[in-house]
């Protein structure tokens, strides 16, 4: 056998293993795309739900009885959905909120979002 031939059975085992390694690294290419599109998502809803609390406590400092309101306003107006609102003692407020993460071909899922906000104890 001469240095330039190889043996018949191995002719084009280059092509499958570059094949086979661009799949994987496809594969590892959507994957780190969806858990990016997760944590953005639950960024958001963190966000979302900060905001709206903040509006609701504000109100709530001044006895308006439209907090949730304005923190479902707020939280709309986030891309969020308001999910639970309650003004506690002292206008203190707690909201949680919703989501929707899109994840391409999985299809539509929720990330969700809690805070809590009031005025600062003396």
């Amino acid at each position: 056998m001469s240095a330039g031939s190889r043996p018949a059975g191995e002719r084009g085992s280059a092509t499958v293993w570059v094949v086979a390694l661009a799949g994987v690294l496809a594969a590892i290419g959507v994957a780190a795309v969806l858990v990016g599109a997760a944590v953005v998502g639950r960024h958001r809803a963190a966000a979302a739900a900060d905001l709206a609390a903040l509006a609701a406590a504000e109100h709530a400092v001044r006895g308006d009885p439209g907090a949730c309101a304005a923190a479902g306003e707020v939280a709309g107006a986030n891309g969020a959905r308001l999910t639970a609102c309650t003004v506690g003692g002292g206008a203190v407020v707690e909201v949680a909120v919703e989501v929707p993460v899109r994840l391409g071909p999985l299809g539509v899922s929720r990330a969700s979002g809690r805070a809590r906000a009031g005025p600062v104890a003396p």
